[in-house]
């Protein structure tokens, strides 16, 4: 690389804190080629351009098909009013050149890959990524009201739909107001919802996101009208958790626990713990649990620790030592060849900057060779009391993503893993920061994950069991009911799991209700259509922070 350049980088890229298809070759590279324009004051905004298109070059897991600098051309992109509009174009264009990968036409965004700016963070200490983020972010702090709200079609036709709570954030000002999964909104601010979704969606974001929101509506089950006043607060320690309980099944006991994110762990150390996941095991341990059920239908994912952590939980003490998964970076990387990243010092488990002998400890030589398959190669290593777990099964959705797949994929080759629901997202790819400007953290797609037997590019997502697919159930009865509670025996993606689990045996004499009163209206629940969930910004992807804990 030109050493003025190099020096020029290196001015732009500093401290650092802290996303995959059908072929399990790795990408093979050669060092960038690159020529810097030389004439000319370049402003800081250039810089970055070039940065970001240079860092690609040598960690983009499809770097190898990325063109040359003079071809790419990066300081083209400076039309779009702000530097983060102009650096979100810029990395969306380099995500065109993924083969097979994160780029389809027609999106507008990278599938995997994004640009986060820190000054939009939660406004916490340890805020996390609040401008892609679930509302509450992955450190468990919120700035929101604290609903996930979806419309569900119930004419196809006329457009009309139904606005259901569908989760509610621990500790937000929707919880301490008594809000639930399964109300139905019908009011927001005054003004009637519900007649048509296409007409009513840009409003309904709008009114969704302001510091006040006025709701109305009902409740499914109790079918008592409420009005609730919630006022966007900022909110910390909020558990992962929506649900934990457990059934008795004849003579299995069946534990259920329905996670929203995998937040960092309380204790993210070498010898990790987390409050939240200890509590649930534990108990799941001291009542005799024999199977599980995984509700992970809307988590689109989080830190890797946190995924390994819950499968060792999960898995039994038989395994140990076994494989888990391997993270594969492209060949540049392995190679120990990516030196830009000299340029990006390596923070400690608390963000900040590390030293050794006099120097800042950096990504690219913090250890020998630290990107090769060798060195990115988990094992399972038991943790927790609950033993014996051969049954697992997992809830999904279109929103199950990246570290929730990977959990999915790692004990498929050692339990008995049944899956219900929806196709999930499909990201096997996970990343951690490149930070430019001291401002924007750039996530490129870095690696993808595999499991013991070299099983992963679910580019397409993983698929339910056939006859546990809510596409191919022609009956009606497996679909994310969103009127019952999390851990509600009634719910049908619940109900269809214990059926897996407990065949023949009944733990409810109540049946789900095949259909629904509204306004005065029958409905039949088999008419719902689920769209996407309003003022949706979730954080999707697995976030690579084990080597700020292995210096």
């Amino acid at each position: 690389m030109n050493k003025r350049y190099l020096l020029i980088l290196t001015a732009v890229s500093m401290l650092a804190f802290g996303a995959c298809k059908k072929s399990n070759k790795e990408p093979t590279v050669t060092p960038p080629v690159v020529t810097p324009p030389t004439t000319g004051t370049a402003t800081r905004q250039q810089l970055s351009l070039d940065s970001i298109f240079l860092y690609a070059k040598e960690v983009y897991y499809w770097n190898d098909k990325l063109p040359t600098y003079e071809v790419f051309n990066p300081r083209q992109y400076t039309s779009l009013g702000s530097d983060l509009l102009n650096y979100e174009k810029e990395l969306f264009e380099i995500s065109k050149y993924s083969n097979p990968g994160e780029y389809k036409v027609g999106d507008a965004e990278p599938k995997f890959s994004y640009i986060s700016d820190k000054t939009t963070e939660n406004p916490s200490t340890t805020g996390f990524m609040i401008d892609k983020a679930l509302n509450v972010d992955l450190e468990g702090n919120g700035n929101d009201i604290g609903l996930r709200l979806v419309p569900y079609l119930t004419n196809v036709t006329t457009r009309s739909y139904l606005l259901f709570v569908t989760a509610v954030y621990d500790k937000s000002p929707a919880m301490l107001a008594g809000m639930k999964r399964g109300m139905i909104v019908t009011k927001v601010n005054g003004v009637n919802v519900g007649a048509h979704y296409e007409n009513e969606r840009t409003n309904l974001n709008s009114q969704l996101g302001q510091n006040i929101v006025n709701l109305e509506g009902r409740g499914f089950l109790d079918n008592v009208d409420f009005t609730k006043t919630l006022t966007k607060t900022v909110y910390t320690n909020s558990s992962p958790i929506y649900a934990t309980k457990v059934f008795n099944a004849g003579a299995k006991k069946l534990g259920y626990f329905a996670m929203a994110r995998f937040s960092k762990l309380s204790t993210a150390t070498n010898d990790p713990s987390d409050i939240n996941l200890d509590a649930a095991f534990t108990e799941f341990s001291n009542k005799g649990v024999t199977d599980l059920i995984i509700d992970l239908r809307y988590n689109g994912g989080g830190y890797i620790q946190t995924a390994e952590y819950l499968i060792n939980l999960i898995a039994p003490s038989s395994i140990n030592g076994r494989v888990m998964f391997s993270e594969h970076y492209n060949s540049t990387m392995q190679n120990n060849q990516a030196t830009i990243l000299k340029n990006q010092p390596l923070p400690d488990g608390n963000g900040k900057v590390q030293f050794f002998n006099g120097k800042i400890v950096n990504y690219f030589d913090y250890k020998a060779n630290p990107f090769t398959v060798a060195n990115n190669t988990t094992s399972f290593s038991k943790k927790g009391g609950l033993n014996g777990i051969q049954n697992v099964v997992f809830l999904v959705t279109g929103n199950t993503a990246s570290a929730s797949e990977l959990v999915i994929n790692s004990l498929k080759p050692h339990l008995n893993v049944k899956v219900v629901g929806l196709t999930t997202y499909g990201k096997p790819i996970g990343f951690f920061p490149i930070v430019i400007q001291n401002r924007y953290k750039v996530y490129y797609s870095m690696f993808d994950t595999r499991n013991s037997l070299g099983e992963g590019a679910y580019y397409d997502g993983i698929k339910p069991n056939p006859e546990y697919d809510e596409d191919l159930d022609g009956t009606g009865d497996i679909w994310d009911d969103p009127r019952y509670e999390f851990g509600d025996v009634r719910e049908a993606y619940l109900a269809t799991a214990i059926k897996i689990l407990a065949p023949g045996v009944s733990v409810t004499t109540e049946k789900a209700r095949s259909t629904m009163s509204v306004q005065g209206q029958s409905i039949s629940v088999n008419s719902l259509k689920q769209l996407q969930p309003l003022r949706d910004n979730s954080f999707v992807g697995m976030i690579e922070d084990r080597y700020e804990r292995k210096n």
